[in-house]
């Protein structure tokens, strides 16, 4: 039977979280104060604490602290609120596998209660109780090397690029990156590069949409010059300047046909002569490529040579996009916050509730990329200590009443099981209104004019689908 430590000077909370816990198959013993907390974990082996991170005589920080370095194979969840999503972030970092906010919702609890001592007896399992500390160091090693950039996220898909980042940057393996627009393609070749024995040599990263058939050869193999009209010097291309390290060639798919066929040559050969040479050079480059799009559909439509779709592809990782990733949001959120704060010498703390929950409704089209320009401009036009609602872009902030509005009406739609003359007027109805207040930015007097209805009807209309 799997032990929990519970630590909250509630005493309240402590029993309904015992009793519950309980009633769910685990053993669980309560502490109200982190003194107490601390002499039951040097008596008896747990598998995990629950430690509320505001106690009456220490604080969550200090406990995960003196925890980790006392025990590093029990896991430990901090209870924290909205309000301190920084903190939290600062807690993970540290060594804590996951936080829960206030209010606590059963099945989230449970769910990460469970996840967290599968992680724990994985880790415990690896190496002997003895060399644990050294197991812990070189599990917090893994952030080491990586580029300013990456964030690693606390998500299980973000933990599982961390992990595939490990295993594949050790080799020299040509890798494919695929994901939207956005997604950190260019930061993850930038991991793994740092990550390599290459480390020390030249990342040179390749911007295959911006060049013109002309160009191409020119910028992937350099030139020689008076080798053609124009060429007033010699010019090192991309491959040359990357060797001994890694080369990035990013939307690989935009290529030409013709520079893909020349291209095979170098990859396959790792031989590379400038135009208007006729000395080879040899190469010693790992070549990562990035697309948004779907090599393979490339080839069975002919833009794309599959001999050099298999030269690339011995390994691939696939980057989710955002809105996959929710439980990243707001980690990521605070990143940029933080490096908002350092650039534009700010001391913005956080997000208010109204943006929080944006943030974690919006869809990201642009991804990461979208989410760090937003809340760099929100940065900006902050005056306060927290991001307001009104600093966010207006296709954000409505986007959350768009969906509350359309989901309140699917949700009247389908408690109606009669489908009559009358319920059908409703949805037309309702439908209606949603168009208009879209249209008009959610603003109640213009859609009332054109609604041709008051302002308290409207406002009776929306309250019926609990949009006040």
């Amino acid at each position: 039977m799997k032990r929990i430590l519970i630590v909250d000077d509630e005493i309240n909370i402590g029993i309904l979280l015992s009793k519950f816990l309980i009633r769910n198959g685990f053993e669980v013993s309560t502490s109200t104060s982190g003194s107490v907390a601390m002499e039951l974990l040097a008596k008896d082996n747990y598998n995990l604490v629950l430690c509320d991170f505001r106690l009456e005589d220490t604080d969550g920080r200090e406990m995960l602290r003196k925890i980790k370095a006392a025990y590093p194979a029990t896991g430990v969840i901090i209870i924290t609120g909205y309000s301190d999503i920084k903190l939290a972030v600062e807690l993970i970092k540290m060594g804590a596998y996951d936080y829960i906010t206030k209010p606590l919702y059963p099945d989230e609890i449970l769910n990460t209660i469970n996840k967290a001592i599968e992680t724990q007896e994985v880790l415990s399992k690896s190496f002997p109780e003895s060399t644990a500390q050294t197991a812990v160091k070189k599990e917090k090693n893994t952030s080491e090397n990586l580029p300013d950039e990456f964030i690693a996220g606390d998500s299980a898909v973000s933990k599982d690029l961390l992990r595939q980042i490990e295993i594949i940057a050790p080799t020299n393996y040509s890798v494919i990156l695929t994901g939207e627009s956005g997604t950190g393609k260019e930061s993850v070749a930038k991991a793994i590069h740092m990550k390599s024995n290459r480390r020390d040599k030249p990342f040179i990263a390749m911007d295959c949409g911006s060049l013109t058939k002309e160009l191409a050869g020119s910028e992937f193999f350099g030139h020689e010059k008076g080798s053609f009209t124009g060429a007033l010097y010699t010019k090192i291309g991309h491959f040359e300047m990357a060797n001994g390290g890694t080369l990035l060639l990013d939307e690989v798919g935009n290529l030409s046909y013709d520079i893909q066929a020349a291209l095979l040559r170098t990859v396959q050969e790792r031989k590379v002569k400038r135009i208007g040479s006729t000395k080879e050079i040899d190469l010693d480059v790992r070549i990562i490529v990035a697309t948004n799009e779907n090599l393979m559909d490339a080839i069975q439509k002919g833009r794309f040579r599959e001999d050099l779709y298999h030269r690339f592809n011995e390994f691939s990782i696939h980057l989710p996009p955002l809105r996959k990733r929710e439980r990243d949001i707001l980690l990521f959120a605070q990143s940029f916050l933080d490096l908002a704060n350092k650039e534009l010498n700010r001391n913005v703390e956080g997000f208010s509730d109204e943006v929080i929950d944006c943030l974690l409704t919006y869809n990201w089209a642009g991804n990461v990329r979208e989410l760090k320009n937003v809340i760099r401009r929100a940065t900006l036009l902050t005056e306060g200590n927290q991001i307001p609602l009104k600093a966010l872009p207006l296709e954000i902030s409505t986007f959350a009443k768009v969906s509350a509005i359309e989901s309140a009406v699917v949700n009247m739609q389908s408690k109606e099981n009669n489908r009559d003359l009358k319920n059908a007027a409703h949805e037309a109805e309702y439908e209606t209104i949603v168009k208009v207040l879209k249209e008009v930015n959610f603003n109640k007097t213009k859609a009332a004019k054109i609604l041709n209805i008051d302002r308290k009807t409207l406002y009776n209309k929306m309250k019926a689908i609990n949009l006040e």
